[in-house]
Formats: structure tokens, sequence, C-alpha cells
């Protein structure tokens, strides 16, 4: 891992949509390449526990939203989203939880070098959540990992997401039938055993997006580990949950994340 990983080398402020939450849009280092990501900081001093947000999508699909990020500061986090490379001005080219989960792990660096942050909790969304197993794989003294919706296997993604598998064919280099070592390079279910930190998993049952079997299929693996993990299984929703139910699964699991602290 590059030693200059995380390093910050702009920062520019960012209009808020919270009084309380100041945004700023950092450029940083992510092996050598200039990568950008957002950081929330609540205004209120003191130390505060790290959040790293890894958001689902590729591309302008499911990019980071400030109002998200400034949701969970709110919450009385310092968090930090990477936008992954290629995106909003940074150098590089997404691909999918390949090389860019180094922009993840960097953003791990990145956060663990600010002065008032203490214990670090991972967090995916969608594609995020693949990220976030990876970046917990890396380091496994995070305080806590939460998966909402998330990927967990890349070859069941290819299967169930025709729209994805012109891009997923073109980023990973062919189809998962001719190349299953390259989805299960990607797949971070056959590496759980390195993850220390306590996993909650979040799903919406009638999920289209990623459906419900990544989250029976993490839970399971993890289970077989003998690994700390817990399950919020929504039998009602999608992979979008409604305004008034997000907002308190967001307290929630935020509540849920603090318990998991270390100090």
């Amino acid at each position: 891992m590059d030693i200059n990983n995380g390093k910050i080398l702009e920062i520019n402020r960012f209009p808020s949509p919270n009084p309380n939450v100041e945004l700023k849009v950092i450029t940083y280092l992510s092996n050598g390449l200039k990568v950008k990501g957002m950081l929330a900081e609540p205004i209120h001093e003191g130390n505060l526990d790290g959040f790293l947000y890894l958001r689902g999508g590729i591309k302008n699909v499911g990019k980071v939203r400030p109002a998200r990020i400034a949701q969970f500061a709110s919450e009385g986090f310092i968090v930090f989203a990477p936008y992954y490379r290629g995106n909003q001005g940074g150098e590089g080219n997404e691909d999918f939880a390949g090389e860019d989960k180094e922009d993840a792990y960097a953003a791990y660096q990145l956060l663990k070098s600010l002065q008032r942050v203490r214990d670090i909790h991972i967090f995916g969304f969608s594609r995020g959540g693949v990220m976030a197993l990876w970046t917990g794989i890396q380091f496994p003294e995070a305080a806590s990992i939460v998966t909402w919706g998330g990927v967990s296997d890349m070859t069941l993604t290819y299967k169930e997401r025709k729209d994805l598998r012109r891009m997923m064919k073109r980023v990973i280099g062919g189809t998962p039938d001719k190349y299953p070592e390259r989805y299960k390079e990607r797949t971070a279910l056959y590496e759980l055993d390195k993850i220390e930190a306590s996993t909650l998993i979040i799903h919406g049952v009638k999920d289209q997006n990623v459906s419900v079997e990544h989250a029976h299929r993490l839970e399971k693996r993890l289970r077989s580990l003998d690994k700390s993990v817990e399950c919020w299984y929504f039998e009602e929703f999608t992979h979008y949950f409604p305004p008034a139910v997000n907002r308190k699964v967001v307290h929630d699991l935020s509540k849920w994340m603090k318990s998991q602290s270390k100090r």
C-alpha cells in the first residue's frame, strides 16, 4: 500500500444543506491518482467517530449526495465519502470493485489522519456493500461495518442485472462463465475470515436492484465463520425505503454503530 494513500492535496468548501454541518470537497491520493470525495463535519467542537460512506452505482448513477452525507454527519459522525476514481474531476477509471477498492482504502487512511476522528465505522450502500466488506478485510481494526442493500457476490450481480452485464463485461473483462476467477477476486465472501468488526446487514426483501439473496449469502458466511453479525430485514421494502423509514433506519444504525465503538 502506497504510504501517501489518503494524503489530502486540496480542500474546497461546498454549500451545506444543514447549518450545523460543514461540507468540503477533498482531493486526495489513492495509489498515485488524484481522487475526490466529500467530507462532512458537525460544526460543534470535540472528537467524534469517523464514518466512511461508500456509495453505490457507477459513474453518474448513485453518485454521492451532499444531503445524505450531511444526514449521517448530523447523527454525530465525521463522514467521508469517496467519489471513486474518474468521477467529478478525479483521475483514473472506476472499475466496479476492482482497482477502485483502493480509493476506499485510501479514504479510510484519510479519515484516520484527521485529528478529531476516533474510531472509524464503514458503511456501504448497494455496490458500496462489497466495497465496505473489502475495506473491513483490509482494516480489521474498524469499529463496525454496515451494508445496506449491499452487493456481496459479483457473479450473482451479473446474473441478476441484465442491464449491468455490458458494463461488467467491459470493466471486468468478460463473463463469469468464461472468467469465474475475475468475479471471484472481486467478491469479498471468500475472505471474510479476515473481518474482525461486527457487521450489520440491512436489506429490503423486495429489492429488485440487489436481491436479498446477497444479504442471505453474506449472513450465512459470517455465521459459519462465527463472526459477529446482526440483520435487519424489511419484508415490505425494495432497494429504496420511504423517507420517514429511511430517517429512522439512519438513526437506528448510527446508534448501533456507536454501540460498537471501542472508546
